[in-house]
């Protein structure tokens, strides 16, 4: 059993929603750098140990989300497309879905109330969504129903009096290669595996050269090249057979937690950042790094999530309502602030140009460089 590490990271939902009226099970640790921001933080962010009482259950059964008329406007951390459907998904279970490019939402029946960090979609009915107590959920309608696939099985076994309580590990993202092999990652160095569409998952976390048990914070493909997975204290890897074997690298251009990794849609191309503004562009499939430009005066605040569109642009978001945009296969880029300052964590383009930015207050569509609201 790997020895626990303190003071490691904090709640996504703490970082993005700092005065969050959410009623966490466990108190997340986290450490002075990452308390300052951070949607990452949010995925980040194992959870303290749960005190044993009796003899119950660590956890109960998970109940279902409760649905609300208010479920796109409070937190949410990840957008993707299912066909032309978008899905989001956030905090309390909640999962929305638009079938107009953002601007109604409904809310999905889903079988759990815990923060989900993270979806994908491998094709238009068949998706994944990942979060809290390591659960896993699995939709085969687009988005409209869940059903959960996996949790921590810690959490069904008796509360032993005199253990050391219970270590929780969210999974911070998930990516299927095709239907039946995926991957869901996460805290203290998780690493899922399944071969079988979820049907059954098995924990390949020594697949992955991560002696100190670094989380990780995402996993993505690189075009023609491999998947790449980067995490905190400036942790990467990369998989040249997209996730069978992992390499550890040991040339990150910054020694600070990573949030998030996008392809540019060039081969062997990728984009990194994290903490404190750090953004650095690799053209070899991490073998060199330079730092990114930017057009005007580059931000100091912390980056938490982008995407990728099919066009070559790239969008990158984070706290303190930071809005990164490029043309150019993210050669360069241009640094907006929103007014409200509010946290952001992922941002998808539009096909009619504009942003859809999700964070603290659930979505919102914005313009092409992310500043004025299409929609309030």
């Amino acid at each position: 059993m790997r020895e626990r590490i303190e003071g490691r990271t904090q709640s996504t939902v703490q970082a993005v929603c700092p005065i969050s009226d959410l009623k966490l099970r466990k108190h997340f640790i986290g450490r002075p750098a990452l308390r300052a921001f951070g949607l990452a933080a949010v995925l980040l962010a194992p959870a303290g140990a749960v005190m044993a009482q009796d003899a119950q259950p660590i956890a109960e059964a998970p109940k279902p989300a409760i649905m609300s008329d208010l479920a796109s406007q409070v937190l949410l951390l990840d957008v993707v497309t299912a066909g032309e459907r978008l899905v989001a998904v956030g905090s309390h279970g909640h999962i929305v879905y638009s079938d107009d490019q953002g601007e109604n939402w409904t809310q999905a029946q889903v079988p759990v109330r815990q923060v989900l960090t993270a979806v994908y979609f491998v094709d238009a009915e068949n998706g994944w969504a990942v979060g809290h107590d390591s659960m896993i959920l699995h939709s085969s309608d687009a988005g409209q129903s869940w059903e959960l696939q996996y949790r921590d099985p810690a959490l069904d076994k008796p509360v032993d009096p005199e253990g050391p309580g219970l270590l929780e590990r969210p999974l911070m993202d998930v990516w299927f290669r095709d239907a039946q092999t995926g991957f869901a990652v996460g805290a203290y160095g998780i690493f899922l595996r399944t071969d079988d569409g979820g049907a059954n998952w098995e924990d390949r976390s020594d697949s992955v050269d991560n002696e100190y048990g670094m989380h990780y914070n995402a996993i993505a493909p690189i075009h023609n090249a491999g998947l790449f997975m980067v995490g905190e204290m400036g942790s990467m890897y990369r998989s040249s057979d997209y996730g069978d074997t992992w390499e550890t690298l040991d040339n990150s251009p910054y020694d600070g937690t990573w949030f998030g990794i996008s392809g540019t849609g060039q081969t062997g191309q990728l984009l990194v950042w994290g903490l404190r503004g750090n953004l650095f562009r690799s053209e070899n499939f991490g073998y060199t790094w330079q730092p990114v430009e930017f057009s005007n005066r580059a931000p100091r605040a912390t980056l938490l999530g982008g995407n990728l569109s099919a066009d070559g642009k790239l969008a990158v978001v984070g706290a303190g309502g930071v809005v990164l945009t490029s043309d150019d296969h993210g050669k360069t880029f241009e640094a907006h602030t929103r007014a409200d300052r509010v946290a952001l964590a992922t941002a998808k383009r539009l096909p009619d140009g504009q942003l859809l930015l999700v964070g603290q207050h659930g979505v919102v569509r914005a313009s092409a460089n992310g500043l004025k609201d299409e929609q309030q």
